[in-house]
């Protein structure tokens, strides 16, 4: 194992311990590293079958577009016929997520239903990514919102509410990394966790009653959290704070429908983005479908760029990765066109999208999207600098899955 200045990450079963553990570095040298990595990424070749391209040239609008965006499939397999392959290795799709249950077909084992087979299907995804790493990602939070379940022979988890009541930093450092450990193990480089939302409401049906909160205490969000996010990275699994600008108010659930939280939100709901961001703790930030007329009174924080570009770009200054949530919840479609609520999106300030494909599945959502988003650049209403400015943030990120040489922050201090 690599010692000195950070980590890298260990060999398969090598368990992490205090004497393998070296001081921080800093999230702007880590930054600047990946930045560093990234050009270098970005210097190589560009062969797309769909897009076109080749040697060392600036990728095409195409190729930048695909990688912003982030898609759910079907299969727990893959042939060279599925819409998925196709959508990684000509048009060179960002990433996939992965769920255990179909909504649509309203049965079990969509993408996963043994750690034999989780290994083999990402396996299988990697391989057609050619030019960057894939992003696979999941929503593996602990207790009740898990896609590796216990019963499919995965390690069983906790809820974060469970972890917050007991509030013991080491036993939650425990299920943390037994939770990295099990993604990274079976090839998933993105957890769409730590849930830093405040539990404000326990009525709420999305947060509270799920047990999705570790507490309405900021102080203590951070401090679970910050465990969560060091053992992800000591696993080289990324983690996303959720559900920008703050869900734990809520009394509806944005998976459903419109969901208002202008007479519950308030301010401290932003407390644990500004301390971890500030202190450097945060990879990627994911927003809410919520609305709050405080914040802006036209549209959804997902759409919206005085939340996502005014609050957290500008007055909190988060400088990484922002994803939607699902444009496919109800929250978004029951009150917007599909095209309108990417438009939306992008101008807003988010740099991948999300599109679940399971509340409802389009085999062509791919091409159809990457279509969509291009012509809106040719229109004038997204300005290529836009995608660029994602594209150049989703490289940064990549560039870590390229160079394990990389020191990693997050360790214990």
């Amino acid at each position: 194992m690599k010692t000195g200045a950070g980590i890298a990450r260990p060999p398969i079963g090598e368990k992490m311990n205090e004497t393998t553990i070296s001081p921080a570095v800093t999230r702007r040298q880590f930054l600047n590293q990946a930045l560093t990595a990234a050009a270098m990424a970005t210097a190589g070749p560009w062969a797309l079958s769909a897009c076109g391209g080749g040697g060392n040239q600036e990728p095409q609008l195409e190729y930048k577009i695909a990688q912003m965006l982030m898609v759910g499939f079907r299969g727990t397999q893959l042939t060279d016929s599925d819409p998925i392959v196709r959508d990684i290795r000509d048009y060179g799709l960002g990433g996939a997520i992965l769920f255990d249950y179909d909504m649509v077909l309203r049965q079990y084992g969509r993408n996963i239903t043994s750690p034999a087979q989780l290994r083999a299907l990402t396996a299988q995804l990697q391989s057609y990514a050619t030019d960057q790493p894939l992003f696979i990602a999941v929503d593996q939070e602990g207790g009740r919102v898990v896609r590796l379940k216990e019963r499919y022979g995965f390690p069983a988890t906790v809820s974060a509410q469970y972890l917050g009541s007991c509030n013991d930093l080491e036993l939650t450092r425990r299920y943390a990394f037994s939770m990295a450990d099990t993604l990274a193990e079976n090839g998933l480089n993105v957890n769409f966790a730590p849930v830093v939302d405040l539990n404000v409401n326990p009525d709420n049906p999305v947060i509270g009653q799920l047990g999705r909160s570790f507490s309405a205490d900021p102080d203590v969000v951070m401090a679970h959290s910050w465990e969560m996010i060091r053992a992800h990275d000591y696993n080289w699994t990324d983690t996303c704070l959720k559900h920008f600008p703050g869900h734990g108010s809520s009394t509806g659930d944005s998976h459903m429908g419109f969901v208002d939280v202008t007479d519950t939100w308030s301010e401290i709901e932003l407390e644990p983005y500004r301390g971890l961001i500030r202190q450097g703790r945060c990879r990627m930030v994911m927003t809410a479908h919520i609305f709050n007329a405080r914040l802006d009174p036209i549209y959804p924080a997902t759409l919206s760029s005085a939340i996502i570009t005014g609050i957290l770009r500008e007055k909190i200054g988060f400088d990484g990765v922002i994803v939607t949530d699902d444009m496919q919840m109800g929250a978004i479609e029951q009150h917007y066109s599909f095209d309108h609520a990417i438009e939306r999106a992008i101008a807003a300030g988010a740099d991948i999208i999300v599109i679940g494909n399971n509340l409802r599945y389009e085999p062509d959502i791919v091409p159809d999207t990457i279509a969509l988003i291009r012509n809106l650049v040719y229109a004038g209403a997204i300005s290529e600098q836009r995608i660029d400015q994602s594209y150049a943030r989703i490289m940064a990120m990549k560039a870590l899955m390229h160079a394990e040489s990389l020191e990693m922050p997050g360790e214990y201090e």
